[in-house]
């Protein structure tokens, strides 16, 4: 039996239970929630409604705001999968996205998903993902181990900051994308990425401006790639606490350039963004 389906044998009195136990019973169906007894939950919350205590009022109202926020949420996203799908492609369909880019420390870094289309019910589908930049580190973080463990595969590359000195950013950009969608164990038909095409890449690509706002994938990928990036600047952050890893990602803060003038680079510094930092 499920939790939600326990809570709601457990509410079966409400009259009989204190305050406290009900708001108790409430918070495991917020937690656990996904689309099911729609029903039982609408009669729940009309009982509760109907009790005479203003705190078990308040606490329906809750849940039921609770409930049009999940039927929101769930709508919002199939839109994404519904994206991905939007292709016209009846094979397997990646999004990629990379991050990294305008850091003046560390690697850039690219991911690629390939997530299950086949169902597109509530507790199938991966609900709060995102562009990963409006998303909250914590939230971040706890997308990241979903998507790991729900997508069909995924992979990520990376191009080290000598790679970006030698080699340019430009083509680092594109050779992390084209690495990561080249390199995943299942071999897609379609790749999309966000804002702009892969150039020479094996597999079909189409690009979509704010991808991953409008694509499942894209935004799982989004989210990998940034959180593996951000946990690799907290390490550096450990061995060079001078520079705020942790905190500015690489990125040029003030308090990460004053850290630069006048303690010098590191040897994950990118030496060709630092020229007017150095020459100044």
């Amino acid at each position: 039996m499920s939790r939600v389906r326990s809570a709601l044998a457990g509410l079966e009195c409400l009259e009989r239970l204190r305050v406290k136990e009900i708001k108790e019973f409430i918070d495991v169906i917020k937690s656990d929630y996904c689309g099911e007894y729609k029903a039982e939950l609408q009669e729940l919350s009309a009982a509760m409604e109907a009790d005479g205590r203003s705190a078990v009022a308040a606490a329906a109202a809750s849940l039921s705001k609770h409930l049009c926020g999940h039927e929101a949420e769930v709508s919002r996203v199939i839109k994404l999968y519904d994206f991905d799908g939007s292709f016209g492609e009846s094979g397997i369909v990646a999004g990629v996205d990379e991050v990294g880019r305008g850091p003046l420390a560390g690697p850039i870094v690219a991911a690629s998903v390939i997530l299950d289309r086949k169902s597109l019910e509530a507790r199938d589908i991966i609900l709060g993902i995102n562009d990963s930049k409006k998303l909250a580190p914590h939230l971040r973080e706890e997308l990241a181990g979903i998507i790991r463990s729900r997508a069909l595969c995924f992979c990520i590359h990376q191009c080290s900051n000598q790679e970006i000195d030698t080699k340019g950013i430009s083509w680092c950009n594109n050779e992390v994308l084209k690495k990561a969608a080249e390199n995943l164990t299942l071999r897609p038909r379609l790749v999309l990425s966000d804002g702009y095409p892969v150039k020479g890449i094996s597999i079909r690509n189409e690009f979509a401006v704010k991808g991953d706002s409008k694509s499942a994938s894209i935004a799982c990928a989004s989210i990998l790639a940034k959180v593996y990036r951000d946990g690799l600047m907290k390490e550096y952050g450990e061995r060079y606490p001078e520079y705020g890893f942790e905190t500015n990602s690489g990125y040029g803060s003030k308090e990460h350039i004053e850290a630069i003038r006048e303690h010098g680079p590191t040897e994950i510094h990118r030496m060709s963004f630092l020229t007017n930092i150095l020459g100044d």
